[in-house]
């Protein structure tokens, strides 16, 4: 469980947690055609605190180098990196 600013790693499952300390960021990493990440907000709070999952600057998610703030509660995401044109992009996305 993540409760501060961490870089993922291709394959990472994050169970980060805002509730403890606060709203934090997870830097996404170079990506590689197929390469997985998943967040799971473990202590339903990201209504209250969010997670920010930051772009690196040189990466995209979902063709934007704009970073995605996660906010609803229970929330759980998995990116998968397709291509240099669209970086990032959803696998799946609940909350």
């Amino acid at each position: 469980t993540h409760t501060a600013a961490y870089t993922a790693v291709a394959g990472d499952q994050i169970f980060c947690d805002t509730k403890t300390t606060n709203a934090f960021t997870v830097t996404l990493p170079a990506g590689t055609v197929n390469d997985e990440i998943t967040f799971v907000d473990s202590q339903n709070y990201f209504a209250s605190n969010n997670l920010t999952i930051d772009s690196n600057g040189s990466e995209k998610i979902n063709s934007s180098t704009d970073n995605l703030v996660l906010s609803a509660n229970g929330q759980a995401i998995t990116l998968v990196y397709a291509n240099a044109t669209v970086g990032w992009i959803y696998k799946t996305n609940t909350a």
